[in-house]
């Protein structure tokens, strides 16, 4: 596997990006664009998805880079855990939220993968060195 050389190379960063991009379209809409605490929370745990990727992915260090994984995992489970609260809400169509859980679900995995290859690499480099 080829080593990415800008974040925005990465597959985890692309999705993030689409998923937060998904979002914001969403929460300027109808009854949902309303609750301006809900949109705010919404809209900063996916832009925090993409951030925390690309910050950590900057930082050039293995360790910081699955720590700010592990949180940007993190605030993909935000992400779904708010849309749960727009749906029960009535913000967001049965169909719509299947929609956007399961692209919020998808860049977790990812983002999981990610996180473990990471540590297979520190964990490789702990042993050569």
């Amino acid at each position: 596997m080829a080593r990415a050389e800008r974040f925005e190379d990465l597959i985890a960063w692309q999705k993030a990006r689409e998923l937060t991009r998904a979002i914001y379209r969403v929460t300027k809409q109808g009854t949902f664009a309303q609750d301006r605490g809900l949109c705010n929370q919404i809209q900063r745990a996916s832009v925090s998805i993409m951030s925390n990727i690309a910050e950590g992915f900057e930082r050039n260090n293995p360790g910081d880079f699955h720590r700010f994984l592990v949180i940007a995992k993190a605030s993909c489970g935000e992400v779904r855990s708010q849309l749960y609260v727009a749906l029960d809400s009535g913000y967001l169509e049965a169909s719509l939220f299947t929609q956007l859980s399961t692209q919020a679900l998808e860049v977790s995995r990812i983002i999981g993968g990610l996180v473990t290859v990471v540590a297979q690499s520190r964990r490789n480099d702990k042993l050569k060195g």
